[in-house]
């Protein structure tokens, strides 16, 4: 048996263990941080909001034939956006976490490689200003080679020849094949 005590068994009353301490700024900031995953259900929650918007308010020619047609796929990626908002959001209040990434093989003590984020971000660039001009085969040959001098191949024989046969395949393909046209730029009466 256990021995009788002085504090009465009624919740709510001071001294007793199942009274929650006054709430203040840091248990709230505590509780957020937490629940930091929720800030990604509300991001995904407005990106859904943001597709299905844009998706039923799109006009749409009368001559399109068949039950598919352009709003479909917003509607779908936006239904399924506020879907895991809400099943992610759910499982956050319910206690669920996400698990710490363990194979990560990245030194934090090493500092940023700004050299390759420049480099890449002046290739980007430079294609962009370069496609009109001289067109997607060119200017997207210029972007593959130069992405992959920026991610550290040296292969100066070989990576311009590769990254021409893969424009030129690129361009084919969203050209001929998918019918999405690019510029072809000087090379259009070549191709």
């Amino acid at each position: 048996m256990t021995p009788p005590t002085d504090t009465p068994d009624t919740p709510g009353t001071p001294g007793t263990p199942d009274v929650p301490a006054p709430a203040g700024p840091r248990d709230a900031r505590s509780w957020l941080r937490e629940h930091s995953e929720i800030g990604v259900g509300v991001l995904l929650l407005a990106l859904g909001v943001l597709v299905l918007t844009d998706a039923l308010t799109m006009t749409v020619d009368l001559t399109q034939r068949g039950p598919v047609g352009p709003k479909t796929v917003p509607v779908v990626v936006g239904t399924g956006l506020l879907v895991v908002a809400v099943l992610l959001t759910l499982d956050v209040l319910r206690g669920g976490r996400g698990e710490a990434e363990g194979g990560e093989d990245i030194d934090l003590a090493e500092p940023s490689d700004w050299r390759t984020v420049l480099l890449l971000a002046g290739v980007f660039l430079a294609n962009a200003v370069l496609i009109g001009p001289l067109g997607f085969p060119i200017s997207g040959a210029l972007l593959f080679w130069g992405s992959a001098y920026a991610l550290g191949s040296r292969h100066l024989d070989r990576d311009p020849l590769i990254a021409a046969g893969l424009s030129l395949l690129t361009y084919f393909v969203f050209n001929n094949l998918l019918g999405v046209p690019l510029p072809g730029g000087p090379l259009m009466g070549v191709l």
